[in-house]
Formats: C-alpha cells, sequence, structure tokens
C-alpha cells in the first residue's frame, strides 16, 4: 500500500476534519481547505439549532482517538448538542488542538479543480496525473497539488430558491431584504426581526418546523406574532414524521409537538401553495402562487425559505463527475436516496465503492455526496470518510468492510414525498371545461359579469 499521498479536503466541517483524521491515522498527508475563516463555519450559522441525534451519533471515533492524547472528555452520549455545542466541545478543540491544527487552511476557498495538464476532455494517462485544486485566500490565488480529494464542502451556502419550479421565484432577489434561508435564529439574535410579525415559513422539513414551532413561542411573549406555514403539497401530516417509531427519538417528539401546534390552531397552514411569485404590497411581501391575479397570496412582513439545499458543483466543471441527472448525488448512491421514490430517513451504510467518479480519487462526501436529497446523518459522513480513507490508502478490504450500524427512523412513504395536489390551489380548482377563466371562482365571476379577475 502507497501512503505516501497528500490528500486534499474541502471543507473543514465534522465530515471533513474526520477525514482528516483517518488519514493521518494511515500515515498520508490531509490538507484541509476551509472557505471560512474558522474550522465549522457552517455550524456557526445554526449554532442555536439542537441536533436530532445525540452525541453517541456524532462523534467520529478517528478524531475522537486525536482528541483523547490532549486530555479531552468525552460528552454524555445519551444528551442531544446544539451546534453550539458542537463546537465548543468537539470541533473546536479538535482543529485547534490537535495535529488537524498544522493541516487546515481557513479563509481559503476553493474555485476551480482539475487533473494537472489534463482537461476534462483529454484521457490518455489522466489517472497518473495529480490533481490541481485553486483556491483563493487573503493573499489572493494560490495553487496546491494533491493526489486525491475529498470534497466534503456542504451544501449551506447554497439553499434551494422558494420557487416551486426550482427556479427563484418571480421578485424574490428584489425582496432579499425580507427574506431568510435555512433556519433564523428566531428566539435569539433573528429575535427583533421577527417579533411582533406576520412571517411565512416556506417548506416541510425540520428546519420549517423547528422555525415554526420558535415562532410560536415568540407569539407567547409578543403576542402580534404570526406564524403562516406554506406548504406546496397538500398534506400537511406528511411533516409530522414517525413519532415515536422514530429510533431519534428528538425528532419523533419534534413532529408530535408541531403537530398539536397545527391542531390546535396556533400555526396558520396554507397547504397547496406553490410559490410563484413574490412583490411589494404597502412595505409587505405579496406571495403568491401565480404571477397572475388568479391565485391564492398571502402578505407578510417576512419570509423563511426552508425548502432544503444543493450542492454547489461550480468549481467542479473539470472533473469528470458521474451524478444523477435528478438528484445530483453519485450513481449508486442515488437510488438509496431519492425522495421521489421514499423519504425513509435510514440509508444503508455506504463508503468510497458508491463515492468514487470517474476521476480516480475523487470523492464527494459528507451532505454534499446526497445532492439535493433532505436527509442526511452526520454518522454517515463518518462512515463514508472512513472506507474513504482506506480506499486511497489501497486498504480495499477496509474500504469495503461496514463498520456503521444505523438507527431506524421508523418514517417512510412511497410514491413521492411532496408537490403532490400543487397544482389544485387556485381558487377553487380547475375551471370548467370551455369556459374562459383560469379557475372555477374566476369562471363563477365571469358568469354573473363581473368584471376583472374573480380569484382575488
Amino acid at each position: 500500500m502507497n501512503s505516501a499521498k497528500t490528500v486534499a479536503i474541502i471543507g473543514a466541517g465534522p465530515v471533513g476534519l474526520a477525514a482528516a483524521a483517518h488519514l493521518m491515522e494511515r500515515d498520508m498527508t490531509p490538507v484541509v481547505l476551509e472557505a471560512g475563516a474558522e474550522a465549522g463555519h457552517a455550524v456557526r450559522q445554526w449554532q442555536h439549532v439542537q441536533l436530532f441525534s445525540p452525541w453517541e451519533y456524532n462523534v467520529n471515533q478517528a478524531a475522537a482517538r486525536l482528541l483523547a492524547d490532549i486530555g479531552w472528555n468525552r460528552p454524555d452520549p445519551t444528551v442531544y448538542p446544539t451546534g453550539g455545542e458542537l463546537l465548543d466541545q468537539y470541533l473546536v478543540p479538535l482543529a485547534t488542538r490537535t495535529p488537524l491544527k498544522d493541516v487546515i487552511r481557513t479563509s481559503s476557498r476553493v474555485t476551480a479543480i482539475s487533473r494537472a495538464g489534463f482537461d476534462k476532455a483529454k484521457t490518455k494517462d489522466r489517472e497518473k496525473a495529480r490533481f490541481e485544486i485553486r483556491y483563493q485566500n487573503g493573499k489572493g490565488h494560490e495553487t496546491m497539488h494533491a493526489d486525491a480529494v475529498i470534497d466534503s464542502s456542504g451544501t449551506w451556502t447554497s439553499p434551494n430558491p422558494a420557487g416551486a419550479n426550482g427556479l427563484a421565484a418571480i421578485g424574490e432577489r428584489e425582496a432579499q431584504r425580507n427574506i431568510a434561508y435555512g433556519m433564523p435564529d428566531v428566539l435569539g439574535k433573528d429575535r427583533d426581526r421577527y417579533a411582533g410579525r406576520a412571517v411565512a415559513v416556506l417548506g416541510a422539513g425540520h428546519s420549517a418546523i423547528g422555525t415554526l414551532i420558535d415562532l410560536t413561542k415568540l407569539a407567547e411573549e409578543a403576542p402580534s406574532t404570526r406564524p403562516i406555514w406554506l406548504l406546496r403539497g397538500s398534506n400537511p401530516a406528511k411533516a409530522f414524521g414517525g413519532g415515536a417509531n422514530d429510533k431519534l427519538v428528538a425528532r419523533g417528539e419534534l413532529g408530535v409537538h408541531f403537530a398539536s401546534l397545527v391542531s390546535s390552531g396556533r400555526v396558520q397552514v396554507e397547504a397547496g401553495f406553490p410559490v410563484a411569485a413574490i412583490g411589494s404590497l404597502d412595505g409587505r411581501l405579496r406571495i403568491a402562487t401565480a404571477t397572475s391575479c388568479c391565485g391564492r397570496s398571502v402578505v407578510v412582513d417576512e419570509l423563511v425559505v426552508a425548502t432544503g439545499f444543493r450542492p454547489d458543483l461550480s468549481f467542479l466543471g473539470e472533473v469528470r463527475l458521474r451524478l444523477d441527472p435528478a438528484i445530483e448525488a453519485p450513481l449508486a448512491l442515488a437510488p438509496l436516496i431519492d425522495p421521489n421514490e421514499h423519504s425513509c430517513g435510514t440509508v444503508r451504510p455506504h463508503g468510497a465503492r458508491e463515492l468514487v467518479q470517474d476521476d480516480p480519487g475523487f470523492y464527494l462526501a459528507g451532505i454534499k455526496s446526497y445532492g439535493r436529497a433532505p436527509t442526511f446523518l452526520m454518522i454517515t459522513g463518518y462512515e463514508q470518510v472512513r472506507s474513504i480513507a482506506a480506499d486511497i490508502a489501497g486498504d480495499r478490504e477496509a474500504a469495503e468492510r461496514v463498520e456503521l450500524e444505523l438507527p431506524e427512523t421508523g418514517v417512510c412513504t412511497r410514491g413521492g414525498v411532496e408537490g403532490e395536489g400543487a397544482a389544485s390551489g387556485c381558487c377553487g380548482g380547475p375551471a370548467p371545461a370551455g369556459a374562459d377563466a383560469c379557475c372555477a371562482d374566476d369562471a363563477s365571476a365571469k358568469a354573473a359579469g363581473r368584471a376583472g379577475c374573480g380569484c382575488s
């Protein structure tokens, strides 16, 4: 086995640091390129969020062995940490007090990757060429070469837009001042932004649910706070999860609690609401399901878009990738996580074999490897990079071995998880055949001789 290798790792988050720890154990040299000013930059954006999995599933074993050498006290494995606790008790000491501190380059944003001396079209002897990684820091453009690359840069900087068709809604960019993406700190640093205001939250995942729950808590202190749930699909119950059947107890409890808030009327529900346009009305946001007058709309002060994330592939244009055209995940992994087929939170453990690309030595890992699929557990990423490190070292047996048993979620639906019935939200359904109208209410208005759109 040739272990005298340099491996570039993109991203100093939990998975990227775990990859570096595994590579060090195999006497390889990792170089971690982190776009942010500190390791764990993305985690710092959601420090207020409690994880759904306990410490047991959030500590990588190779990283723990590095930490043990500095007298680190392992957190209680049954406790559910917040993002801030994950940073303070695990990521920060790992990045600043272990040998990893010497291989992390912060404020280093990767801008391009290729094979040295090869463009994407050139094949002969391509696999013999090292990777050339270009990145930018405060000094300007830098270049490094590596024998392998692990891209664990995540998806945090690439949120999905509000538009139901995958594009930004008409007017979305112009309304950025009143739009937040992901999961804002409603009860903390962002409290003044949302207190006493009408706030629409778009999405059906855990970030949307968590934000809506926080808004109901804020409404107890600021009663004029009004949470509004915008749901593209027609069945709100799909967002409630598996309840007591979910082995990740905190996630199951979240769904049960949220269901009670919805049933009590503390959250206004607008189901079947595919956002098409966002405009301004008297200084507020008008969010509509159609670009014409014929559609449903809500008027709010703020919008939180919690529709998930997508991978940034812009700097991988010269790498030979083989990705599923819909999910944008590696081809062997995509069928396991495709939300068009299932919404199971549990995916069988997988590693280098499923993640390697057509350029040998290049791997996608962590949540970026899931492409646009919505569900990911940190411990899955840890198993990925353990296998990848073994594969790079030439230890095929270890790369193929499964060293992880994942908890069952008890949540699984087939045949699509979002969007069904999304087209049925216009003014009471479709217009009768032959009517010169866009929908049923508009047809009735025109039949009564009223001018204009009958949907307003």
